[in-house]
């Protein structure tokens, strides 16, 4: 690989955003655990509810702070770095990300302190409603952010005018061709990553022998959520290939490692690809899979490399490998979610300690498979930055290599620490365990200073 300043650019921006997704991919899914707790918190009054919020609010504040310091970076990391495509393209994607700013970001901050800090000082009603406002403003972000990386996938409603894309459709911009499929797909993908984080942690305590009631209904709760939204995300992703296959068929070539159009084409379980011989060296595959699942039909024709120029080509072996690990992580998830419905069913559900020991090793997967589908779309994206009209080479700044490899190597260490410092607080956070404090004062009198049994059926 020839590290010249586009490519140390594109390592630099790819390294801090795959550190920034984590956050907002935990606080998206926490935001939405959270309004389901407390809502099951005011209409039980059942007091496991209100420190299960406890416990996964303050987890929540961590990751919200993680996700603004490290998403501030990224806005002058583009400026830095890729002032050209700042120039070009700021009239579309200026007002997008100040959208996400306005609509998102304020309110997170404007009623995250109510949520954090306000059971004593607010009633129930308004509390329920900042929480609500919070997770709210999380979903908004997520939609103003795919909406503007989206238009970089499949841009329409702008036009390249004198050097700068011009607006000429702001509906078309943000509804792009790709954007329904990215939204499902990243808002499904942070809650089945929080459902494993929420059960896994549940699970922990359970091996361990602490915060046992608490610990039944968070595993209960996430493993039950699991369930559900495993195979949502599954059939978000298939929704989403085909439509890759109608607007990006180079990158769909690239995650199949398919060099040659091909009808019947099959699905290649392992490969090596080789970008210069333009073949796989060697492959496992299985006949006439590849047209059915990206054409849903066994003779569907499946558009190869070689149907574009080389330099119009996306790095293969990066793209092929992502997918892949992404793809066989969602169906692990769903697997464990199936293994915990079974159990459920045969009224085991606390009592197998393989299935805890694999929800447990599951707490980091979602996250991993997150970054592999980012990897897998933005790489699959390449050479251009706004896909067919802006090339990455055309969107660089004008900096010398050795400036953005110091930079880089700084980000590097910078990041290994916060990251270090992060894990080490929701570590001691997740090991002293749930609030065993005393209830808010909105509850009953006859609840101040209880601990009334919990009956957690198994079922």
């Amino acid at each position: 690989m020839d590290l010249d300043a586009t490519t140390l650019a594109r390592i630099q921006f790819g390294f801090t955003i795959g550190f920034h997704i984590l956050f907002p991919t935990l606080t998206i899914g926490l935001g939405v655990f959270l309004v389901g707790v407390e809502a099951l918190w005011l209409k039980t009054k059942n007091p496991a509810y209100f420190r299960l919020y406890r416990l996964w609010a303050k987890i929540f504040a961590l990751g919200f702070g993680m996700g603004v310091v490290s998403g501030i970076v990224l806005s002058y990391q583009i400026g830095t770095n890729f002032s050209r495509f700042s120039a070009i393209t700021g009239p579309v994607l200026g007002p997008l990300l100040s959208y996400e700013v306005l609509t998102a970001f304020f309110v997170e901050a404007g009623f995250i302190g109510v949520m954090l800090f306000g059971w004593k000082k607010v009633g129930p009603k308004f509390h329920f409603l900042a929480t609500c406002l919070v997770a709210l403003g999380t979903l908004n972000s997520a939609f103003w952010i795919l909406a503007a990386n989206s238009w970089m996938q499949t841009p329409q409603g702008a036009a390249l005018v004198d050097g700068r894309f011009v607006p000429a459709d702001w509906w078309a911009i943000v509804f792009n061709p790709s954007f329904p499929y990215r939204l499902a797909h990243m808002v499904l993908a942070s809650l089945l990553t929080v459902t494993f984080v929420v059960a896994g942690t549940s699970a922990w305590y359970l091996l361990k022998g602490r915060h046992a009631e608490i610990a039944r209904r968070g595993f209960s709760l996430g493993l039950s959520a699991a369930a559900v939204l495993a195979p949502l995300q599954i059939l978000a992703g298939d929704l989403h290939g085909l439509q890759v296959r109608e607007t990006q068929p180079m990158k769909v070539a690239a995650m199949e490692a398919l060099w040659t159009t091909t009808r019947s084409a099959p699905f290649v379980l392992f490969a090596m690809p080789d970008a210069k011989a333009e073949r796989n060296r060697f492959e496992i595959a299985i006949p006439y899979a590849g047209s059915l699942i990206l054409t849903h039909r066994l003779d569907g024709e499946v558009r190869g490399l070689k149907d574009v120029k080389p330099e119009d080509r996306p790095p293969v072996a990066w793209v092929f490998t992502t997918f892949r690990l992404m793809v066989a992580i969602g169906f692990f998830l769903f697997a464990v979610a199936l293994l915990g419905l079974w159990l459920r069913w045969r009224k085991r559900l606390y009592q197998s300690r393989f299935l805890l020991r694999l929800a447990v090793a599951s707490v980091p997967l979602g996250f991993v498979a997150t970054i592999a589908g980012w990897m897998t779309a933005e790489i699959g994206r390449q050479p251009w930055t706004v896909f067919g009209l802006l090339r990455t080479a055309d969107s660089v700044s004008p900096v010398a290599a050795a400036a953005v490899a110091v930079s880089l190597a700084l980000f590097v260490v910078v990041y290994v620490f916060l990251f270090g410092a992060f894990l080490y607080f929701v570590n001691r956070l997740i090991k002293k365990g749930p609030d065993e404090g005393e209830l808010p004062p909105h509850v009953p009198a006859a609840m101040h200073g209880a601990r009334p049994a919990l009956v957690v059926e198994e079922r």
